[in-house]
């Protein structure tokens, strides 16, 4: 593992029950919130898929079936989902270079750098990666106001600022940081996904405002890895025990030496055991202890969290859905517990 940005010392360590630490996440009440949105805030929009060829291997049909699981299961109302607008070019440029911009949105790309990305151009793929980075720039904006946020898509952090890789055509997580750090907060990313975050770690190796935090199979994709703040790499088929140990062992000194202002969440469910691209062996359990883990251990800090669902394979949508719709549960939990 890596650690190149300068940490402040670290706190105290504090006494406080987390319900007694979780009252200073009420600050975040300050803007005036619609009745109607009063609970968790789910940031979701039917936009966030698109057509793709068929047979394509990315699971596009994952995202309106986490929305109807929560809502079907009553985990959520409707009345907690919120539908973001696009992101602008502005905010893009923020992140991505003119040259890639011009050329992706306008459908200029070539072959090669299509096949780089796994999606071939289409206006439809264009709109989908707008909304998507829109959803978690609201959902950072929502943390940031009431405590706590999750979007049913967003992690795309394999994309570069002059290109797509694996997946990921805007990068979402770097954008979201990018707009909050130009504000003068401390973003921390706790990049969770079984892959790298390679785009998100190049993005952000000069900037000492933002933090990188990655723990991902050291074998898996990208072979060529770059150098985030915090890189644990961890070995094919490790399991819920260890995995969690690993995160637990790195997160909250982390919290106490870094002192984010806003914290982004890849809770990618690759690390299952059944996904086709993971090659390490949690269970739905170990994923639900994961993103409990997380998201309680940072807002009993009064630090607000926003969340993106990260990658996840199967060809059986809807057993893929209910996994990535695991971190919305976890989150529901932590909100009452907190009573946001």
């Amino acid at each position: 593992m890596s650690c190149t940005k300068r940490l402040l010392e670290p706190r105290p360590p504090s006494a406080r029950l987390l319900a007694a630490a979780l009252g200073s996440c009420r600050r975040f009440h300050a803007e005036t919130v619609r009745h109607e949105s009063r609970g968790l805030p789910i940031i979701h929009h039917k936009k966030y898929a698109c057509e793709l060829p068929p047979n394509h291997r990315f699971p596009m049909e994952k995202f309106p079936r986490v929305l109807h699981f929560l809502l079907g299961d009553q985990v959520i109302t409707d009345k907690q989902v919120w539908a973001p607008e696009a992101a602008s070019e502005d905010s893009l440029r923020r992140v991505h270079t003119d040259d890639y911009l011009k050329k992706f949105l306008s459908g200029k790309t070539s072959e090669p750098e299509q096949r780089r990305t796994g999606f071939p151009w289409s206006e439809g793929i264009v709109r989908r990666c707008r909304y998507e980075t829109g959803g978690t720039l609201l959902a950072a904006r929502l943390a940031q106001q009431r405590g706590l946020a999750c979007s049913t898509a967003g992690g795309t952090h394999h994309a570069f600022p002059g290109y797509g890789s694996g997946f990921c055509l805007l990068n979402d997580l770097a954008v979201a940081a990018r707009h909050s750090a130009s504000a003068k907060r401390k973003v921390l990313i706790v990049d969770l996904d079984v892959h790298q975050g390679d785009g998100t770690a190049f993005i952000f190796k000069e900037e000492p405002s933002v933090f990188t935090f990655s723990v991902h199979c050291g074998k898996n994709f990208p072979v060529r890895k770059q150098q985030s703040d915090l890189d644990v790499s961890v070995e094919d088929g490790l399991e819920d025990g260890e995995y969690l140990a690993t995160v637990e062992a790195h997160l909250p000194w982390l919290l106490d030496s870094f002192r984010p202002d806003l914290v982004l969440y890849d809770a990618g469910v690759d690390p299952h055991w059944e996904d086709e691209l993971g090659r390490l062996r949690l269970t739905d359990h170990g994923l639900y202890q994961r993103d409990l883990y997380v998201m309680k251990t940072v807002v009993s800090q009064g630090v607000p969290l926003a969340a993106v669902i990260g990658g996840g394979y199967s060809r059986d949508i809807d057993k893929l859905a209910l996994r990535h719709s695991i971190v919305h549960r976890a989150a529901t939990q932590v909100w009452r517990e907190a009573g946001l």
